[in-house]
């Protein structure tokens, strides 16, 4: 399996292909606005970002967002500690997963929570039509889809199997981008997936069943993602970072509260049928991180050894 660090330097060299020009803050003449690039996932986690783009929160702040697409945080980390953008969005194991290697990252405004309900996260671990499996512990030996091996994804699946009775160490995993596991479930290339919004539609729309909410067995509404900085950028540019913490509190706010909008935006950065949008279950956008859900992700990332001590996490949060 691919370790973290692999991946991290992964990133680093996906981002030192594709991003170009300045990552520190480029201005626009005609608008008079500071373009700054922002590496995302193409998923309804980071709607609010795009929705607040087009709301206009960021240009009242002086920024314009360019979104730079990865796979997952894993490789985004680099993005942001290499220089090649100023800020990023990842899911909270792979920043503790860096602070632990000592990468200077450091969270600055909330990305997203899981609803803390069973059967009605935006999240969950499906198989597909007519499977004879029927809960976590039955994966033992069997080939289940995360989009990043020891990540998050893979850390909250384990905790479900494990709750359930089973061995997660006899669980298969396998790497595969979130919108590639609708298909390969569906031809029987894997036997399960955990998947997000709006895969997770996109399955169900398939006829694939739930058989567990891993993200909900971790904590209680759990922190899942959050926008960061390196700690460089943040010394170097003080006020751009400001700015940008003031339009994502904004925007997460928005979104919370119209969740209609946050639909439609999501048709404008991936390929979603409107019919499957309909159907999406949406994150929950709080203001704040969930110190004591990352807490125990960051115990169970121990336990699963993507690090023998836990970071610092008052270096890490806001």
């Amino acid at each position: 399996m691919r370790r973290p660090l692999a991946a991290l330097a992964a990133g680093v060299l996906l981002f030192a292909a594709s991003a170009c020009g300045s990552s520190e803050g480029s201005g626009d003449a005609s608008s008079g606005l500071t373009t700054v690039k922002v590496g995302v996932i193409p998923i309804v986690d980071v709607a609010p970002l795009y929705l607040g783009q087009h709301k206009g929160f960021f240009e009242a702040r002086g920024l314009k967002l360019s979104m730079m697409l990865a796979q997952g945080g894993a490789a985004i980390v680099p993005g942001v500690t290499s220089g090649q953008f100023p800020f990023g969005f990842s899911n909270v194991t792979s920043l503790l997963v860096a602070r632990s290697r000592g990468v200077p990252v450091r969270a600055v405004a909330h990305g997203i929570a899981s609803t803390g309900v069973p059967g009605k996260d935006f999240s969950g671990l499906l198989v597909k039509k007519g499977s004879a499996l029927t809960s976590p512990k039955e994966l033992e030996g069997r080939k289940v889809a995360v989009n990043a091996l020891k990540n998050i994804n893979e850390t909250a699946v384990r905790e479900s199997v494990r709750k359930d009775g089973g061995d997660p160490d006899r669980v298969r995993f396998v790497e595969l981008a979130f919108d590639q596991m609708p298909a390969a479930l569906g031809q029987g290339q894997i036997d399960a997936a955990q998947v997000v919004e709006p895969a997770l539609s996109t399955i169900k729309a398939q006829g694939g069943v739930e058989i567990a909410d891993p993200l909900v067995d971790v904590a209680p509404k759990l922190t899942v993602a959050m926008y960061f900085t390196s700690e460089r950028y943040a010394a170097q540019h003080p006020d751009i970072v400001r700015e940008f913490q003031a339009a994502t509190a904004e925007s997460l706010a928005y979104a919370d509260a119209h969740p209609a909008e946050v639909r439609q935006i999501i048709g404008t950065y991936t390929k979603v049928p409107a019919a499957v949008l309909d159907r999406v279950t949406l994150p929950k956008w709080p203001a704040h991180a969930n110190r004591a859900s990352i807490e125990a992700l960051a115990r169970l990332s121990v336990r699963d050894g993507l690090f023998t001590t836990s970071p610092d996490l008052d270096k890490l949060l806001p």
